[in-house]
């Protein structure tokens, strides 16, 4: 969960991730929306990666990102149950 926190420590990994939020996108679609180099996106995006935040799939010449939920669930309901601990104790 440390890669997943890491991750989202990034402002600008939380921009690719709003950005994802409206559809798949390619690495090129992705590096347009920023100005900062291609070489600079694709770190975040296997940041994002490495954290299971996204998921690619090659199509084509092509390779697509997309939001990966599932991790988004896990940590939710994890911090759900810090929220729920004896009573709410400080």
């Amino acid at each position: 969960m440390s890669d997943v926190f890491k991750a989202l420590s990034d402002p600008t990994r939380r921009a690719i991730l709003d950005l994802l939020k409206e559809g798949d996108r390619t690495a090129g679609e992705i590096a347009e929306r920023f100005s900062i180099s291609k070489p600079s996106i694709s770190h975040h995006l296997n940041v994002l990666k490495q954290a299971n935040l996204v998921q690619d799939e090659r199509r084509g010449q092509h390779i697509v990102y997309s939001l990966n939920t599932t991790v988004f669930h896990e940590v939710l309901k994890w911090m759900l149950t810090l929220s729920e601990a004896k009573g709410g104790e400080r």
